[in-house]
């Protein structure tokens, strides 16, 4: 996997690091103070190797390693239901580092998946969140109540958010950027919450409304 930009590089674990190319030379002390070796290209060829703004700064990386359930070990999961955009994805997944949230779900199936740009966007927060694939979300959400978690999950017809007494182990579900969260999730969820919409539009977008439920349940 090819990964890019000076924050990633310097939160990427180093054993992860197949090659680093650059065409920039400010980088070379800190690549030079952590022994790690590089190859200087042009420019153009950084650009034909990824889409997205690299800063003179191209690293090959071995691919992301999926965590299981078991590996689960806070008390607040974040579980994505079928999430699409790759920017939401690395923006939740820096949210959830800040916020001190250490695991994430998401579906095998019909879901993004870490991939350069969800690392690139992520600030590198993937070195540091455990992102946990599964193949069946109701059953990884079972999973988690028969360990005592009660399930949140975002959508319109909830109660506002600000009025919820959260449980300490606590899972919230946010869905899919168009289709939102999914009935069969819904149908198996404790609580439903809504943040308050008190404007013209309706919606936000899956990044800012995890953001705010998240420090919203945060305790």
């Amino acid at each position: 996997m090819l990964v890019y930009g000076k924050n990633v590089l310097k939160e990427l674990d180093q054993k992860k690091i197949k090659k680093i190319y650059i065409s920039t030379k400010e980088i070379i002390p800190y690549l030079k103070e952590n022994n790690l070796k590089y190859t200087i290209v042009p420019k153009a060829s950084l650009d034909k190797m990824v889409k997205g703004n690299h800063q003179g700064i191209v690293i090959d990386t071995y691919d992301y390693e999926y965590y299981q359930l078991e590996d689960i070990d806070s008390d607040f999961v974040l579980v994505l239901d079928h999430l699409e955009d790759p920017h939401n994805f690395g923006a939740i997944i820096r949210t959830c580092e800040c916020a001190g949230i250490k695991n994430i779900i998401i579906p095998k199936d019909r879901s993004v998946l870490v991939n350069d740009t969800v690392v690139h966007v992520s600030a590198g927060a993937t070195q540091y969140v455990k992102v946990i694939m599964t193949s069946n979300i109701v059953n990884a959400l079972n999973y988690l109540k028969d360990k005592g978690y009660f399930v949140y999950v975002a959508s319109m017809e909830g109660l506002d958010y600000r009025k919820v007494d959260y449980s300490d182990k606590k899972v919230l579900v946010i869905g899919n950027e168009g289709k939102g969260i999914s009935k069969i999730v819904k149908d198996n969820s404790d609580v439903i919450i809504k943040i308050p919409m008190m404007g013209k539009i309706n919606s936000l977008n899956a990044s800012v409304s995890a953001a705010i439920l998240i420090y919203g349940m945060v305790k």
